[in-house]
């Protein structure tokens, strides 16, 4: 995975699949030894500090390994706030699809429709694109931050601490994926692209007269009571408690260590700029899947999912993915991944088993092993 693809969570793309293997029963009694030994595995394989967060009908658990401060040596905190990349995409299908339900839009809409003339250029078409192919990632729309000139700008180390206060509009973001050919022809492939979910953030925009990310507040944060979640717009400073966030700065996982926490989350827009935390991230996940959110109809359209290339044991739906883990369990959710931070948060179909977490790194450690651990207990 190339740090400039990665980083603004491109979530589908860093999950490499279940463990394969015989069935296990999930951890005992509430316990979550397993997930502690992978936390701990993550740390030794040179992320800098984890913090996780499991809620099941045991309780609620939480954890920190390593250190959220390689200068100071402080460890990680339970409660830390943190960049979640990608996590952003689930907030903004909820949101459109919510809309959905009020009928104040269709996910059959064309993107025209409310974009009128805003994808166009090296063929691709807005009046050929829907609102579902955005959100599942089947519009064929070139993912902006593949561009290189992008990537050296925003993810390199000469380019990123130049740049990293920059700020980026949605429509610069678009513009920069309509210098490309399309991936392929709408609804005939797969391919994770930012690029739709900024221009689904543009919808929510045009369809309601606001922001995407003050629809989110109105309709996902407050209800649910998420103190620790925000849309930061561009604000460079992640609120505390926090830890440092570190990276390479390169396309290499080894060399120098970075601290990369401050920067405008504006690069990556409504496509990953969230900032939560881990319990926050389980609250979201279980009202979602909990049908707290969504109507059942616009909640099986979301569960709805569509054949993600290249990643074993899951499907992609409308910015939620559905991975079965090798004891058989599925678990519903998103990874996410930003400068320096990755994340992922998933919880079973009954939202009734939740786990967050955050590697403040962005070049080692295997999320999936931590999963793996948390729900089959290895």
């Amino acid at each position: 995975m190339s740090v400039r693809t990665g980083l603004v969570g491109a979530a589908a793309v860093v999950l490499a699949g279940a463990l394969a293997g015989p069935a296990v029963a999930a951890p005992a009694g509430g316990g979550h030894a397993s997930t502690r030994q992978a936390m701990d595995a993550a740390v030794k394989d040179g992320v800098p500090g984890v913090t996780a967060t499991a809620k099941d009908r045991h309780g609620t658990w939480s954890a920190t390994s390593g250190v959220g401060d390689l200068r100071t040596g402080a460890p990680r905190s339970t409660a830390d706030h943190y960049r979640v990349g990608s996590i952003t995409k689930t907030f903004v299908s909820t949101v459109l699809l919510q809309l959905e339900a009020q009928g104040r839009l269709s996910l059959d809409d064309k993107v025209d429709t409310w974009l009128p003339g805003v994808v166009r250029g090296h063929g691709h078409d807005g009046r050929a694109i829907t609102l579902r192919q955005l959100l599942n990632h089947t519009s064929g729309i070139f993912n902006y931050t593949a561009d290189e000139d992008f990537g050296r700008t925003y993810f390199l180390k000469d380019g990123f601490f130049q740049h990293r206060f920059d700020t980026k509009t949605p429509e610069q973001l678009v513009a920069i994926a309509m210098t490309h050919k399309p991936d392929f022809a709408p609804g005939t492939s797969w391919n994770y692209s930012n690029t739709n979910y900024v221009l689904a953030g543009m919808v929510i925009g045009k369809v309601t007269g606001h922001s995407y990310a003050s629809e989110i507040r109105h309709r996902i944060i407050e209800p649910l009571g998420l103190h620790a979640t925000s849309v930061p717009g561009t604000r460079v400073t992640v609120p505390g408690p926090s830890s440092r966030a570190y990276s390479k700065l390169a396309e290499a996982t080894t060399g120098p260590t970075y601290d990369a926490t401050e920067l405008n989350p504006s690069l990556a827009s409504s496509a990953g700029e969230m900032i939560s935390d881990s319990s926050d991230l389980n609250r979201f996940y279980a009202a979602l899947l909990r049908g707290k959110l969504l109507p059942q109809k616009q909640l099986t359209e979301m569960k709805t999912t569509v054949k993600a290339d290249g990643i074993p044991n899951a499907g992609y739906g409308l910015g939620l993915i559905d991975r079965k883990v090798s004891c058989g369990v599925h678990v519903w959710g998103h990874d996410g991944g930003i400068h320096g931070s990755t994340s992922s948060a998933v919880t079973t179909a009954d939202g009734r088993h939740s786990l967050s977490f955050n590697f403040n790194g962005d070049w080692s450690g295997d999320s999936d092993a931590v999963i793996e651990a948390e729900f089959c207990g290895k």
